[in-house]
């Protein structure tokens, strides 16, 4: 192509730039205001959203069954000193509880919920310490050949205490661990390089097996070379499952701030009675009816964020299963 060639090129893209230029500007442009705009009712969308139906679901209903026959393979893995990664496109909170209720009977698992904001990972360690210890009195096995009260309370122990009972080589016992799942372990909530460290330390404990899962495609670069294959020794499992992460929408964030602020204002309750979270969020106009926070609600108790007590005037009451520290940090990142 010679230089002329090139010339009439360029003049024709630039003609053609100011003819569409010109005739843009010489179209009728709309009358309509924005606050002209029928919105639709939050609590119809969530209904209409309700009844679409997902693509391919049969297709993805025999995807998740054909993992279960890789149970016994992840279980072999376990025992044989390996801790399971999730990885795929697609929540793996509803598979990893799954395997654990077929496969983990014979266990005691411990749950942690990575996607939330703030975990307590001393808390998650003593309960692993109680639990192994639960374990060895079933079984009346201990180093010593004897059970020893003194090692008892794990709640007064320091970390590396407690990390150390969870490595003793000399527990002779076959097949001793307590199972730790860790819904994603890359979560803001264990992001950081204390809490990975943390997790790795835990994960290559003797008695302890790990089973995570990742949703961010860097999340292997939280961990180094030492991390992967001598401290929680992965074993990789690519396990797609197209299942859709939920997520709060700022409304819910919303209602569930009026719980945790009414928490905090009121340790020695049991909680705040439903009827009472109805008015004060109807009065913030957060909610519009009760059906609307119904499904707030559910989003909670889907996420593990709720529990549901009964007082002594026999109401249900709503609380919220974390440590004051945890709620003023949620509360502070909810705007």
């Amino acid at each position: 192509m010679d230089v002329d060639e090139i010339d009439e090129e360029e003049f024709g893209f630039s003609r053609n730039y100011f003819l569409a230029k010109e005739l843009g500007s010489s179209r009728k442009k709309s009358a309509r205001k924005l606050s002209e705009i029928d919105l639709v009712d939050e609590e119809e969308l969530r209904q209409v959203a309700a009844n679409i139906e997902p693509k391919h679901e049969k297709e993805v209903k025999h995807l998740i069954s054909s993992y279960e026959s890789s149970y016994s393979n992840w279980l072999f893995a376990l025992r044989c000193g390996f801790a399971l990664l999730m990885y795929g496109f697609g929540s793996k909170k509803a598979l990893m509880e799954d395997f654990a209720t077929k496969s983990l009977t014979e266990y005691s698992v411990v749950v942690v919920n990575g996607y939330l904001q703030s975990i307590n990972l001393k808390q998650v360690v003593i309960t692993l310490a109680e639990l192994l210890w639960d374990q060895l009195k079933l079984g009346r096995k201990t180093p010593s050949g004897s059970l020893c009260k003194s090692q008892q309370p794990f709640n007064t122990r320091s970390m590396s205490y407690l990390l150390t009972f969870l490595d003793k080589p000399d527990l002779e016992v076959e097949d001793c661990f307590v199972c730790i799942l860790v819904h994603n372990i890359d979560g803001p909530g264990l992001r950081d390089s204390d809490s990975q460290q943390c997790l790795a330390r835990i994960a290559s404990c003797s008695h302890v097996r790990m089973v995570a899962s990742i949703d961010h495609v860097n999340a292997p670069l939280l961990w180094d070379k030492k991390m992967v294959h001598t401290q929680f020794d992965w074993y990789w499992c690519h396990v797609p499952t197209f299942a859709p992460y939920k997520s709060l929408t700022p409304n819910a964030q919303n209602v569930f701030k009026v719980l945790a602020e009414h928490q905090l204002a009121h340790p020695d309750e049991e909680g705040m009675p439903t009827n009472n979270l109805y008015s004060t969020c109807r009065e913030r106009f957060l909610v519009s009816s009760q059906v609307t926070l119904n499904s707030h609600l559910t989003e909670f108790k889907d996420h593990e964020l709720i529990k549901t007590k009964r007082n002594s005037d026999g109401q249900d009451c709503l609380c919220i299963p974390l440590t004051n520290e945890a709620l003023q940090k949620l509360i502070a990142e909810i705007i």
